[in-house]
Formats: C-alpha cells, sequence, structure tokens
C-alpha cells in the first residue's frame, strides 16, 4: 500500500479517499480468490483518520501558560523583535514583507498614511519599529523617531488620543521613549546633552537646550551613563522609579564659579540620578508637517518627581540603585576601612571629605538629616544597604535626607566624637544661620558599633565624668592647644538639635574581642595622628607631675577604649542621656538561644542593653547588622513612628514637616 498526495500542499498521508489507495488485485480476481471488497472500508478509515489525526489549516497548539505570556507581551525591548501589536499593523497594511527587505521605506508608507487622530495603532507601530531599525543599523534619526512617536502616543495633547487604560502599549511606549532618548543623544558612547536641529527620518527636530539645567548644589553634571546599560552588584535590590525620561547617573563637575555653601559637603565622587526629559510642542499635529519643536530638560530627585505635561503630573522615571552602585565603584572609600582605621592622618577625597561630615544632596528646608555614624575599620560605604532602602521610600524622602560622618575609626573614641559635634554645628549654623528651619532643630543620629558610642556623645552632658585630671583644666600645666584640645573632648554638653539617635549594635560596656592578645595586637597596629605628638608629651608631664587619675600608658587607641575595664568606658556607660532625647536600640545577637545569653561575634547582649530606652529590637545576626533587613525596617519603624509622633510604646514630640 502506498500513499499517493491528490491534494496540493496537504500531507499524503492525510489525503486518504475513494481512488486514493492503489490496490493491484482487480474486482474479479478478489471475487475468484474470496477476497471481500474493501472500498467502503478504506472510506470509512479515511474519514476517521482525517477526522482525529491530522491538524486542521486553522486551530491551536497547547503550550505552557508561562509560553503563551510571553508571545502575547513580547515587544522589542524584551525580546528583540516587535510585539504582536506592530506585527499586526504591518500585515493590515501588506506592509510586512516590505520591512523586511527595506524597513525605511516601509516605515516611510506608515507615516505617510498616519492619519491626524484616532489612528494609535499605526502611532505605536511607528515608534516601536523605529527603535528596532535603529538598533539593527538605522542611526541616530531612528532613535529620535521613535522618542517622537512615542511621546505622541502617550502625550497626544489636544490634538490625539490618550491610551486607553490597561493598554500593554503604554509602559512599552514609555520604555521606548526613554531608552531612545538616551540613544540618541550618544556621542562616543556616552549621551551628551545638546540643542539644535536634528534629522528625521520625516523631517527635523528643533531642541532647545539650557545649559543651567546641569547645575547641581554647586556642581555642573557631566558623565552621564544610562541606567539601562549597566548591571548592579552587591546591593539586595535594585530600585527603579517608572515614569517618563532617561534615567542616567551623571558625574559631578567641582566649579569654583557655582560654587555654594553645601558644595563643601557634597563628595565630588558622588554619582547623581539624574532624568532627561525631551518635551514636545504638540507633536500629535506636527507628525504631517514635520517640523518638530521641543525642549531638553534634565531633574534629579530632590528637584522634581513630576513633570507637568498639558495640564497632567507625568512621574518622573529615576534609578537611584544604579547612581548608588556607581559612587561606590572602585571608589577609594573602601580603601579607607582599614588605613583609617590604622592611621590617624589618613584622608580620601578633597578637602570636603576631610572635614568628616557629608551630604548626598542639598538640604531642603524643614527636612530632618538622618546622621548615619558607622564603626571600627569600616566606612560610610557599609550603610549602603540602609540608604539604598531609604531612599526610595516616598516616607522618607518626603521627610528626612541623610548625612554620613567620615572618621579615623583608631583614634580615641572622645576625640572622633568632638570632631562628629564640632561637624554637626557647624553644618547646622552654615545651613540655618538664623535658626528658623524646623528640621535642623530635630536630628537623628544613629551609630553602628564604636559609631554608637558617638551617637551617645551628642546626647549627654559629661560634666567632669569623663575628666581624667585631678585638677581642672585651668589648673593644667600644658599648652593652649592642649588644654583646648582636652577640653573640647571631654567637657561638653549635648547637641540641643539632636532630638532622637539609635544604637546599633553598640558597645556601652565594651567590647569582648578588646580584651587580651586580639586588642593588643589591633592597638598596635593603630598610628594616631600627628597632631598628638604634642600632647602626648604633655600628657606624659602630667603624669609626671601626678595630675592623671589612674594608671596611664599613652594616648589610648579606639581598641583600649572599648576594653571593658578601661576606666573610659566604664564612665560613659555610667552617664545618662539628656532629657527629652528619644533612644532606641537594635541589639544584633547570633544564634538561637536566649539574648541576654549571647552576642554578635564582638559586643555582648549584655554590652548593647541600656536603660530608658524607647524601644529595644533584638535582631539574629552576626555585627555587621547595619545592612540586615531586619534592622533596616526597624530603622524604618523608628523613624515613621516619629512623624506620627510616637516612639516605642511612650510618646514624642509631634512633628510637623514641609513637604
Amino acid at each position: 500500500m502506498r500513499f499517493v498526495e491528490t491534494n496540493p500542499g496537504v500531507p499524503a498521508q492525510c489525503a486518504l479517499g475513494a481512488g486514493a489507495i492503489e490496490n493491484p488485485m482487480s474486482a474479479k480476481a478478489k471475487r475468484a480468490w474470496g477476497v471481500p471488497d474493501l472500498g467502503l472500508f478504506y472510506c470509512a478509515l479515511a474519514l476517521i483518520f482525517l477526522t482525529t489525526s491530522c491538524a486542521t489549516p486553522i486551530g491551536v497548539n497547547y503550550v505552557d501558560p508561562s509560553i503563551g505570556y510571553q508571545s502575547l507581551t513580547a515587544n522589542i525591548l524584551s525580546e528583540d523583535k516587535p510585539s504582536s501589536f506592530s506585527a499586526r499593523e504591518l500585515m493590515n497594511l501588506n506592509l510586512y514583507q516590505s520591512y523586511q527587505d527595506d524597513p525605511e521605506k516601509a516605515l516611510a508608507a506608515m507615516h505617510a498614511g498616519l492619519a491626524p487622530n484616532d489612528d494609535e495603532d499605526r502611532l505605536f507601530a511607528l515608534a516601536e519599529l523605529s527603535f528596532a531599525h535603529a538598533e539593527n543599523g538605522g542611526g541616530p534619526s531612528y532613535y529620535l523617531a521613535a522618542a517622537v512617536y512615542a511621546y505622541s502616543f502617550l502625550l497626544p495633547e489636544e490634538h490625539g488620543t490618550p491610551p486607553k487604560f490597561l493598554d500593554p502599549r503604554f509602559r512599552w511606549a514609555a520604555d521606548i521613549y526613554n531608552q531612545a532618548l538616551s540613544r540618541a543623544a550618544v556621542i562616543d558612547e556616552r549621551p551628551v546633552p545638546r540643542g539644535g536641529t536634528f534629522k528625521l527620518p520625516f523631517g527635523e527636530l528643533t531642541v532647545e537646550f539650557s545649559e543651567n539645567d546641569l547645575i547641581w548644589a554647586g556642581y555642573r553634571l557631566d558623565n552621564f551613563v544610562p541606567a539601562i546599560d549597566v548591571e548592579i552588584r552587591g546591593l539586595r535590590n535594585r530600585y527603579r522609579i517608572p515614569g517618563i525620561g532617561a534615567a542616567l547617573a551623571a558625574s559631578l563637575e567641582p566649579s569654583s564659579e557655582i560654587a555654594t555653601k553645601e558644595s563643601a559637603h557634597i563628595p565630588p565622587r558622588l554619582r547623581v540620578p539624574v532624568t532627561a526629559f525631551l518635551r514636545l510642542d504638540n507633536p500629535r499635529s506636527a507628525l504631517a508637517s514635520g517640523k518638530i519643536k521641543g525642549k531638553l530638560e534634565f531633574y534629579t530627585p530632590d528637584g522634581a518627581r513630576t513633570v507637568k505635561v498639558d495640564g497632567i503630573e507625568v512621574p518622573i522615571e529615576y534609578e537611584t540603585t544604579t547612581a548608588l552602585a556607581l559612587t561606590l565603584e572602585g571608589a577609594p572609600i573602601w580603601d579607607f576601612e582599614i588605613a583609617g582605621f590604622r592611621s590617624g592622618d589618613f584622608a580620601v577625597g578633597g578637602a570636603n571629605l576631610q572635614r568628616g561630615l557629608f551630604m548626598l544632596h542639598p538640604h531642603r528646608t524643614g527636612r530632618v538629616p538622618l546622621v548615619l555614624v558607622h564603626g571600627t575599620a569600616s566606612s560610610p560605604a557599609r550603610w549602603a544597604e540602609l540608604v539604598n532602602e531609604l531612599e526610595n521610600d516616598p516616607r522618607f524622602w518626603q521627610n528626612y535626607e541623610i548625612w554620613l560622618f567620615m572618621y579615623n575609626t583608631g583614634n580615641p573614641i572622645a576625640y572622633s566624637a568632638m570632631l562628629l559635634r564640632d561637624a554637626l554645628m557647624d553644618l547646622v549654623k552654615d545651613l540655618d544661620p538664623a535658626g528658623t528651619d524646623p528640621g535642623l532643630k530635630s536630628l537623628v543620629v544613629a551609630g553602628h558599633s564604636q559609631g554608637g558610642l558617638l551617637t551617645k556623645m551628642m546626647v549627654i552632658d559629661s560634666d567632669m565624668k569623663l575628666w581624667p585630671f585631678s585638677v581642672p583644666p585651668d589648673k593644667l600645666t600644658v599648652s593652649s592647644e592642649t588644654r583646648d584640645l582636652l577640653t573640647r573632648a571631654l567637657i561638653f554638653k549635648p547637641l540641643p538639635f539632636v532630638k532622637e539617635v539609635i544604637f546599633i549594635a553598640t558597645p556601652h560596656h565594651g567590647s569582648f574581642q578588646a580584651l587580651g592578645i586580639f586588642g593588643q595586637l589591633a592597638s598596635w597596629l593603630i598610628n594616631l595622628p600627628g597632631r598628638f605628638t604634642k600632647l602626648s608629651v604633655d600628657l606624659l608631664t602630667l603624669q609626671k607631675q601626678g595630675f592623671v587619675l589612674g594608671p596611664f600608658s599613652g594616648i589610648p587607641t579606639s581598641i583600649a577604649n572599648m576594653s571593658p575595664d578601661n576606666r573610659f568606658i566604664q564612665n560613659l556607660a555610667a552617664i545618662p542621656l539628656e532629657d527629652g532625647v528619644v533612644a532606641h536600640s537594635i541589639i544584633a545577637v547570633e544564634g538561637d538561644g536566649p539574648p541576654e545569653e549571647g552576642d554578635d561575634g564582638i559586643v555582648k547582649y549584655s554590652s548593647a542593653h541600656i536603660d530608658g530606652v524607647a524601644s529595644e529590637k533584638i535582631v539574629r545576626s552576626p555585627h555587621s547588622t547595619q545592612g540586615n533587613p531586619e534592622t533596616i525596617q526597624e530603622v524604618k519603624r523608628i523613624l515613621f513612628a516619629r512623624l506620627r509622633g510616637v516612639a516605642g510604646e511612650e510618646s514624642a514630640p509631634a512633628l510637623s514637616f514641609n513637604r
């Protein structure tokens, strides 16, 4: 038996029917041999075969739901091929093969037939297909065309029809616009902001642009990196604030001509999240003439979160995590962690970093600074996880801003606390000389490990409790420089503008790791600042005169200060917080045992626990808990409860912040 094809295009095995099967035996021979006539049998068999085993010209294939969803949602940005919406438009216009053979000719034909309004299917297809052609070597003019078409689809103004609610093309068009805008501006592999008249496949685009848009906090924004071009490592979450505009990260170019009082507190290596937005004038109606006009604008998160287009507040797209990761990529601040611990004179960056206290954004009146103070052999970079989470929470950035303090962690604790105290007083005075800013009257300071001890020293009245001499300052037979240094470091009042503190894994009663050979080795590795040379000589003189209380073996390092049997840490632990200051403790404990018996590898619970705090949170974590999700959530809880006028179970003064 063999199959013969009776219908071209239909598989031979499916072409069964009367006469379709040849049988060499004649009907007479069949009767002679007693073979029955099988014609009707074969016809019935053919009918059954056709209805049960053959694929019909039109039908379905059953697939996994994920494959079906991928097919429905694929577009030029996700699958490197146009979406079904654009493919359908090409089919309906009989341009599918033409686009494959000559995309520019097909796009020109699509554009020529574009109606002045109510032709949004074709408008989206033009945006997506122009972007696809640009990606395949069509050139910058097609990126610009894609941006113009996408903008017209998204924001048609009075001469177009807005996208329908839940139309998936709305988000796709926004992404096409955002990416096309950054790609169109690329020169030598980096986007370069500029104005002028630019060629379009169907006309020209005239762009207005002001260099003043690139001024930020006394710096000029430069060296733009598209967020879409980088992957993030080392941070738990990557945040993208969805909206309109090309999300970029910009570096800072110092300029003495535009420097402000805040410039000195902005680290020059900071990368700033910036978004470029090309505003077009009535693009839907201008498409027919081919004469498009627009204005290139730049925004930062601290300046604006929305942009108004035709009376509509449109969210601006930002990628803050990208800017944070680029800031820390290869940054010398990582070298500071060990070098700054070992050497009291080691510094990174320019003079502004050496001042110790710096900001991530220009200060805005009414926003409360959250000051973060790192721990031993650490740096502000270790707050990156917390910063990433806070900076992307609207409840935070509407009410708070982040300040970071950096210090050489091997130096005596009292000396580092003095530097923090001086830096805070100077910055608050610089920003608010009249003392009228409500945000700068109510700072929150959070310190990790040794940083928690510095934090405590912002909100206590030391009186003479830390003074290690048997006579008052004016009776010391030392130089005026030494007397001034000792007095400012050891006798001080609480800062009146610090209203709340957060202690994170803080060794209030010392660290057991500072004892014995480990502590001795760590202290031996530390080189104190050169300015302490004269101080050492003066202190030895005071010891010979009998003015030093207790044993004295030289200027103590921070490790010596944190030994549980050290006189300084014992006296500091005994000093209560100033009345009216709200305090919280976040205590890290490893393992599942009773917290009271545990530790975090560096600090015991019994050392980190203090009475009188508004809240205490136990986090199952090693000592470096500042990036732990539970720790971050607890910091958030404290900050946001503060906005409601409560702290833990106790009440705190209600605060009113400018939004």
